[in-house]
């Protein structure tokens, strides 16, 4: 049996800390992590941000612990230089079995090529780029939230695998983490990384899973009503949604497994990480998509079950960014407990992303749990606001 903790890190895209049934979501169906979220080894880290609210950013912080631009990644097109250290060179070092499943992310893309679809879908990722994971299956990008293209572990072309998304990634993972406890008895990190609930919102979900109705839908009070912005919101949320349930039900089968997996061989049950690398605006403000310095952009979950922590089984307000991941998971490696330095979470957008309805400026500033401030490179201020 390893000394140190089995680790699972679960990161999803544009899911927002506020679309779960246990951050009181009426429209959320989550019952997976509305338990793991009661769990009495789970801590809720309800005021997590991201450090910038653009995937690519987001990701590269997240992997290295170093903020974007600083990590090399400046811009959209930008990718991780294969001589950053991440949390995988990190963990090899302490003797784990390191993995990564799924969406990438930060890799070389084609700058003329369609953001969503196939040829996204196929970019490679040469074995070099691979974040220092031993261990690599996945793809670049693409948004196929169904039957997506698959590369690694080797080098070898992109195949097609048939099944909706968050299912494929989560089943790829489980496989290895069973095949990797059968073939060591050292400790196990894997980072699986899903696309969902991005959009197309409209793509098709898991047979059991029903797509709301956009009219019985409760909307945040910021979300302008009678014009097009409320329609808007109330058609993408009932795809969101739908694609939250399917997630959910990905993740909780996902758990389930590992813990099964772990109490066959005689191991304590992983460590278990849920996050996002930013949130979506849906409407609020008027606003859609994700980059704005707003709270539906900016804050989202992080539930950490199993970790040393005076924590365990409450809700912590500390002002906690998915900066600050990689430096957790190591303390936790360690068998530490992880305490948050500081009282302001520093966020920012690097660039701006030319893409329809996101972010159209840059700006920096911070968020802490009892002042919500963005101040604009203009100098102006934008106070967030929620509801």
């Amino acid at each position: 049996m390893p000394a140190k903790p089995d680790i699972v890190w679960v990161v999803a895209t544009q899911w927002r800390a506020q679309a779960c049934g246990y951050a009181g979501d009426a429209n959320a169906r989550t019952p997976a992590l509305d338990a793991l979220a009661a769990n009495v080894a789970t801590v809720n880290y309800a005021q997590a941000v991201t450090p910038h609210p653009f995937g690519p950013f987001a990701r590269a912080a997240m992997l290295t612990g170093v903020p974007s631009p600083e990590n090399g990644v400046r811009d959209y097109f930008d990718a991780l230089p294969s001589t950053a250290r991440t949390i995988a060179h990190r963990l090899n070092e302490r003797g784990y079995a390191t993995g990564f499943f799924g969406k990438w992310g930060v890799g070389e893309r084609d700058r003329s090529a369609p953001l969503v679809g196939e040829a996204a879908a196929r970019q490679a990722v040469p074995l070099h780029a691979r974040g220092g994971f031993a261990h690599w299956e996945g793809f670049e990008g693409g948004f196929l939230l169904n039957d997506p293209w698959w590369q690694g572990p080797g080098d070898e072309p992109a195949r097609q695998l048939n099944g909706y998304q968050s299912d494929v990634i989560c089943a790829r993972a489980e496989a290895w983490w069973g095949e990797s406890y059968s073939a060591t008895d050292g400790p196990c990190f894997a980072c699986v990384s899903l696309e969902a609930p991005h959009p197309p919102y409209a793509a098709a979900v898991p047979s059991g899973v029903m797509r709301p109705s956009a009219e019985s839908l409760t909307l945040a009070a910021n979300v302008p009503r009678g014009g097009e912005a409320e329609a808007q919101a109330r058609r993408e949320l009932a795809g969101y949604y739908a694609h939250i349930e399917a997630t959910d039900r990905a993740i909780g089968a996902l758990v389930a497994a590992l813990d099964t997996t772990a109490a066959l061989h005689g191991r304590p049950s992983p460590l278990v990480v849920f996050t996002s690398v930013h949130g979506d605006m849906h409407g609020s403000h008027g606003l859609f998509r994700k980059g704005w310095p707003h709270e539906e952009s900016i804050r989202v979950p992080l539930l950490v079950r199993g970790a040393p922590s005076a924590n365990v089984g409450t809700r912590c307000d500390d002002a906690v960014s998915l900066l600050d991941l990689s430096a957790m998971t190591e303390a936790w490696s360690e068998g530490r407990e992880w305490r948050c330095p500081r009282e302001q979470a520093v966020i920012s957008m690097p660039s701006v992303v030319a893409l329809p309805l996101q972010c159209d400026r840059v700006w920096s500033g911070w968020r802490s749990a009892n002042e919500k401030r963005i101040y604009l490179v203009d100098g102006t201020e934008w106070v967030l606001t929620e509801t």
